[in-house]
């Protein structure tokens, strides 16, 4: 007989299970999380943007990697000169296969010499600890015993102020600090999913509701929200922020050549140093894809308006606008002939236009190329026309200020 495997409960569940009103649950990493508190993501949405929102991302992997061989370790398997981070800095970053085709992506957080913190969406600690042979270090998986909040919005800070030990106004973007909440120790990074200004909050997982609770009372007069993961997943497609599993598929999870990106193809250009000294983990493959240029490139769609009203309004209807971001695969066109598929697409309430995050084929990926997206109209597939822009869609100032 086989037995049920039940999703586990992240530190928060007491809290979050009690304040969801629409109880709708998403998998995700073997944890049930909130889906949405409420019954529409409109309010969860908005405190993102205009407030502060308290978003649960304990299932993200987590490993503390140790010893006189860390920095070595992590400068090995990721893209970044890890031998180039300062204690409290933390690096974005994706990792590859000997290919240069991406594993995952995640953050690497540098707590001391000798001590790092590194996120994941997909288990590693197998891959990690195989490159770790041979390695003064040790790797361990903390997933469980450690819980996370992002507390995301431009109040964030001022939420972050009442309730800290000590006051955040100096940190940096991408940096952390270690401070308490109401007596216990936390670790504070200012990093998020939303392209907004926000923190996340690292704490042990049995303190985790003194921490949810302290945050909650400090926010009471900044409208801070829970806020569950579809909200945060419309922001960080306005933010042009991609994710594994929708966006691009695991390099060790993909069943054919033409399922697997390169960290260029996916616009990290900018975290793969070239310039780093040593060996790293797929680094021949992308000496040479930099030579000769990529031949897919993640890039925004900002769909026409007056276009996709049009259909609709051919078969007498206004425009129907999905509530939530659309995880599936959207043939692109142009001049008749398929040259990509947008991953996720979805209505940005904050600039009031339908947008997409799609991979596009040389040479169909550089600004301002006109394509066409595939729509459901009535039933019937048609095409919204739309041009190619540059991410994020949404980058506001005080992000990193």
């Amino acid at each position: 007989m086989l037995e049920t495997l039940e999703l586990k409960r992240t530190p928060f569940h007491e809290r979050t299970s009690r304040l969801s009103v629409a109880q709708n649950w998403r998998r995700w990493a073997g944890y049930a999380v909130v889906g949405s508190y409420e019954l529409s993501l409109d309010h969860e949405y908005w405190a993102i943007r205009d407030r502060a929102a308290l978003i649960d991302v304990s299932p993200l992997m987590k490993y503390m990697i140790e010893g006189p061989d860390a920095a070595r370790l992590l400068h090995k398997v990721t893209t970044r000169d890890i031998f180039k981070m300062g204690v409290g800095q933390v690096y974005y970053t994706g990792w590859c296969d000997e290919d240069g085709k991406l594993l995952d992506d995640g953050t690497v957080s540098r707590l001391s010499d000798q001590s790092f913190r590194m996120t994941s969406a997909e288990p590693s600690l197998r891959w990690l600890a195989m490159n770790a042979v041979g390695l003064d270090v040790k790797v361990n998986e903390v997933t469980d015993e450690m819980a996370a909040l992002s507390l995301q919005g431009p109040k964030s800070r001022a939420v972050l102020n009442r309730c800290c030990a000590d006051r955040l106004d100096a940190l940096k973007y991408f940096r952390l600090m270690n401070t308490g909440i109401s007596g216990a120790p936390v670790s504070v990074s200012r990093t998020g999913y939303t392209g907004d200004l926000g923190y996340e909050i690292w704490v042990q997982a049995e303190q985790a509701l003194t921490i949810w609770d302290a945050l909650m009372a400090a926010g009471a007069d900044y409208g801070i929200t829970p806020c569950g993961i579809l909200a945060m997943d419309m922001a960080r497609v306005e933010a042009g922020l991609f994710m594994v599993d929708a966006d691009y598929t695991a390099s060790n999870h993909a069943w054919i050549e033409g399922q697997k990106s390169s960290p260029f193809e996916m616009g990290l250009d900018w975290t793969v140093n070239l310039n780093k000294k040593g060996y790293f983990v797929g680094r021949r493959a992308l000496e040479q894809e930099k030579k000769t240029g990529s031949a897919w490139k993640l890039v925004g769609l900002d769909v026409d308006w007056v276009g996709l009203e049009r259909l609709f309004a051919e078969v007498g209807l206004p425009p129907q606008i999905p509530g939530m971001a659309v995880r599936a695969s959207l043939p692109v066109m142009a001049e008749g002939k398929q040259i990509g598929y947008a991953s996720t697409s979805t209505w940005s309430p904050v600039l009031k236009k339908y947008i997409a995050l799609a991979h596009l084929q040389r040479p169909h990926y550089e600004p301002g190329t006109a394509v066409t997206m595939e729509v459901t109209v009535e039933h019937h597939r048609r095409h919204a026309p739309a041009k190619v822009v540059k991410l994020p869609f949404y980058d506001p100032a005080w992000k990193k200020k």
